[in-house]
């Protein structure tokens, strides 16, 4: 008996040109997380029935229109969230189907906290995955995510032993990840995986705000304010001191 197609909850859809991996790319925005990260600019994403039920099928027709546009960039698709491994079926059936349907570069952008759930054919389908290492005090990490760090970097050995190319995201918040000690700690094991080519030091903005308040949420970054340009920098200079190639 054939199963049927995997279908689950979309959030949305967009076309984006160098932050969702290489050249322009389609990229499915998953409903559902299970961080509540305090600077999380989506938090409309975060529960799994707020997105729109659709089968795979839909997401991947949508995609096709824009095949030729996209190979001329040397882009792909990327499959985010939310969290797209919450979906993991779903997820997995988009990068299949984007890699040897439509003969995209695939991206996986995720946490890492669900790693677990991202099988062995799921991760042969995905060229690229962009992995957010938010923290490396464990304490500050459950802070600002309500969640515990170790299955990230689980997940990010895993990736390492698989020889999967990684990009690293780092969101800079002045005041919570911030320290030397902390973005030293990300940047050492980022280094120590060998498998990392691009480290994406990202400065936190308070652009999200606005959907935190449509949703009766309250920030406790309203604030805070983004990280100076010299902060930036030394930030950045840490990863470089390790070898690591900044963005």
């Amino acid at each position: 008996m054939t199963s049927p197609p995997p279908a689950g909850r979309l959030h949305s859809w967009d076309l984006s040109t160098g932050v969702d991996g290489p050249g322009t790319r389609f990229v499915a925005f998953l409903s559902g997380c299970p961080l509540r990260c305090l600077y999380c600019h989506n938090p409309d994403t975060w529960r799994r029935r707020d997105g729109r039920r659709v089968e795979a099928e839909e997401i991947v027709a949508e995609a096709a229109k824009y095949v030729p546009f996209i190979r001329a960039s040397g882009g792909g698709a990327t499959v985010s969230g939310g969290e797209p491994l919450l979906q993991s079926a779903l997820t997995g059936e988009l990068l299949h189907r984007f890699k040897h349907e439509l003969g995209l570069h695939t991206a996986l952008d995720t946490s890492g906290f669900l790693g677990v759930r991202a099988t062995d054919d799921l991760l042969a389908d995905t060229d690229l995955v962009l992995l957010d290492i938010k923290s490396w005090d464990r304490v500050l990490y459950r802070h600002l995510t309500g969640r515990p760090l170790a299955p990230t970097l689980a997940f990010a050995r895993r990736l390492a032993d698989l020889g999967k190319e990684v990009w690293v995201r780092f969101v800079l918040v002045p005041g919570l990840t911030d320290p030397a000690e902390n973005v030293e700690g990300v940047a050492a094991f980022t280094a120590s995986l060998g498998n990392v080519t691009r480290v994406d030091v990202l400065p936190f903005h308070r652009l999200g705000l606005a959907k935190w308040r449509a949703l009766g949420l309250t920030s406790t970054l309203a604030d805070t304010p983004p990280p100076t340009a010299d902060q930036t920098a030394r930030a950045r200079a840490a990863f470089e001191a390790h070898g690591l190639r900044t963005a």
